[in-house]
């Protein structure tokens, strides 16, 4: 059964009277919390959208560029958009119902994350119209102190996706501009392993997402060309 086709069963159990949170208790299990992460993505994407008052084409657009979603299930995630962006209930109960599913006990919620990786997800998807608006960024840093996520590994994915944050290489490596190479060097590899696609897949990124990784990595890549031809000059 396609990743899509088991989204569709977890609409069917909310058509059928299921609250969210009770769907998202039925997908706690490794093989089903790639669906609960694919929900998620999408549910934060709708209430995210009404951050800015609007959809755009490029939002619309960067969404299919995390997820690949094949033509006949494309109503699958339609409906999971407009029944999030439908919902009374507000983004923070959202996020916390995801927080409570991802996040591990005495772990800080950093790159190594799954709440991370889903974190990247819509940073993208904010920041793909070319303009990172205030209201998004509130509406992220909200999600993200939700999620218990660290400080700097919020600060990291800003500097990678909106334009007016960045990129400055030190920041998306998450070190300072005072570090010294083996330093800079070992921040790097870090972020290297931890976005290795097999990493994220087992931790719950489905393999339909596993573009992030892609993304992630020529980003990290960059900023350690950068540093390298800086100190070398």
């Amino acid at each position: 059964m396609s990743l899509w086709s088991r989204i569709s069963d977890a609409l069917e159990a909310l058509r059928q009277g299921e609250s969210l949170s009770e769907v998202f208790s039925r997908l706690r299990s490794p093989p089903e919390r790639t669906v609960a992460f694919t929900i998620a993505v999408i549910a934060l994407s709708a209430k995210m959208a009404k951050a800015d008052g609007l959809v755009t084409r490029d939002e619309v657009t960067a969404f299919r560029e995390v997820f690949h979603i094949p033509p006949a299930d494309e109503p699958a995630a339609a409906r999971v958009f407009n029944m999030a962006r439908e919902d009374v209930a507000g983004f923070e109960t959202y996020a916390e119902r995801i927080a409570s599913m991802f996040r591990v006990e005495g772990q800080p919620c950093g790159v190594d994350s799954v709440l991370c990786d889903l974190m990247e997800g819509l940073f993208h998807i904010a920041a793909a119209d070319g303009e990172y608006h205030p209201a998004e960024d509130a509406f992220l840093a909200r999600v993200a102190d939700i999620f218990g996520m660290e400080r700097a590994a919020f600060e990291r994915l800003r500097a990678r996706h909106a334009p007016d944050y960045g990129p400055d290489p030190y920041t998306v490596l998450g070190v300072s501009p005072d570090a010294g190479m083996d330093e800079i060097r070992a921040a790097w590899r870090a972020e290297v392993r931890e976005t290795h696609p097999d990493r994220m897949i087992a931790r719950g990124v489905p393999e339909e997402a596993v573009r992030l990784a892609e993304r992630r990595m020529v980003a990290i890549n960059r900023a350690w060309e950068e540093i390298q031809a800086g100190r070398a000059a």
